[in-house]
């Protein structure tokens, strides 16, 4: 099966060294490119790709727009902002507005072409340099009471699965975690992510970490 993949970058040299990376894999795809986030939901409808990769920052529309955007469309793509920061605010806010994940320009080529797997398979992708710096950010003092608010109506073991997720743990490890089968894991996400009103496993990791169950 074949991940395709939309790449969105002001850079030409950027988009190329992605495309050249990607396309060097023989199950990834790019299906189209743009220089500005203002094409995104146009390329998105006309190519239906499996992941979006975006840079934060764009001339006229930035990755936390594309972020939001593209979260509103009818069966959407997985999106991961690009950024060159460890720590870049915007990242924290396309997190929450819809992003599964985020990368840095820096990652190896197997860190990207991993990532674009993992994202194409409706998991979370989190540079792991900055992912326990990047969820500790989020806990300000509203949100934790949100956070806590909404975690309170999951079930015990919807909480264990939903705390594995906060972890990083994949489908895969969580059911050998908890002696289930994955099919039994996705529909307890389902049900997390209905519950907490989380549009993804990312937002699912962030309110159990503002919650202080991870």
């Amino acid at each position: 099966m074949t991940v395709t993949v939309v790449l969105l970058d002001d850079e030409e040299l950027v988009r190329r060294g992605l495309r050249l990376i990607l396309h060097a894999e023989p199950d990834i795809q790019v299906v189209a490119e743009g220089e500005d986030g203002s094409v995104a939901a146009e390329l998105v409808r006309e190519h239906r790709p499996d992941v979006v990769l975006t840079d934060i920052q764009m001339p006229r529309v930035g990755g936390l727009e594309v972020a939001r955007q593209l979260a509103a469309l009818p069966d959407p793509p997985a999106v991961a902002v690009l950024t060159s920061f460890d720590v870049d605010e915007y990242v924290h806010a396309a997190l929450r507005h819809g992003a599964a994940g985020f990368l840095l320009k820096d990652a190896s080529p197997r860190e990207l072409a991993d990532a674009v797997r993992v994202l194409a398979r409706g998991e979370a992708m989190l540079s792991p340099r900055i992912t326990t710096r990047l969820l500790a950010a989020f806990a300000t003092g509203g949100a934790v009471q949100q956070a806590r608010a909404r975690t309170a109506e999951l079930t015990a073991r919807e909480r264990e699965v939903a705390v594995a997720v906060a972890r990083g743990r994949s489908n895969s490890e969580i059911a050998t975690d908890l002696s289930v089968s994955q099919s039994t894991v996705k529909v307890h996400l389902t049900r997390i992510m209905t519950k907490l009103d989380a549009a993804n496993r990312t937002q699912v990791a962030l309110i159990a970490h503002d919650a202080g169950l991870a």
